[in-house]
């Protein structure tokens, strides 16, 4: 029973690490679970046993991103100056590895229509990532690490922003875009402290 269990975890990570490779050249709708059912060299049928539907692929495709993104990063941290920095050092990781971002960019893209199945998956992660945002920016105001005249609520909403416009502008042409020193200098613009201090 427990090999059987063992058995099935792998053939699931091995179809979303299938899937993540055919929606990077393809996107969403251009892809099929025929195709990826072919390179992980299991039948359509086989494929379906474990994700039934398109959507619950993609579903698991990313969720598995978030996991990894937030264990790797620590991005469980309370919201302060610390939850920045990891969020900047998720950028730095993003740009050693273009094939997710360049996955993540288009998803998003496709999902801003109502009727895609990701479509609700990335307004909530956008909630998620403004709300962290604009908390960790209320609590740099409330120790006074804030720059005067500066809204936590315009703070965070920018942030996210930058984030995700930087990383389309980087795809386009990673010469001349510098993500981590662009969002660097916006938060340090904004900090009464160096972004770099320890946390006590």
């Amino acid at each position: 029973m427990t090999g059987s269990y063992l058995k099935g975890r792998i053939r699931r990570e091995d179809i979303i690490t299938a899937t993540v490779a055919v929606y990077a050249e393809a996107g969403y709708h251009g892809s099929s679970l025929r195709e990826i059912a072919r390179r992980v060299g299991i039948t359509h049928a086989g494929l379906l046993y474990y994700f039934p539907t398109k959507e619950a692929l993609l579903a698991a495709v990313l969720e598995r991103r978030d996991a990894e993104d937030t264990e790797r990063e620590r991005l469980s941290v309370p919201p302060g100056l610390d939850a920045l920095r990891r969020l900047v050092a998720l950028a730095a990781h993003n740009m050693r590895h273009p094939g997710i971002v360049d996955l993540y960019a288009r998803l998003a893209a496709e999902a801003v229509t109502a009727d895609h199945p990701a479509h609700e998956y990335f307004e909530q992660h956008y909630r998620m990532a403004r709300g962290y945002a604009v908390e960790s920016f209320r609590a740099l105001a409330a120790r006074g690490e804030l720059r005067a005249g500066t809204d936590p609520e315009w703070a965070g909403l920018t942030f996210v922003a930058l984030m995700d416009g930087l990383q389309v502008q980087w795809l386009s042409n990673r010469e001349e875009v510098d993500l981590v020193g662009s969002l660097r200098f916006y938060l340090q613009n904004l900090l009464t402290v160096p972004l770099d201090q320890d946390q006590p």
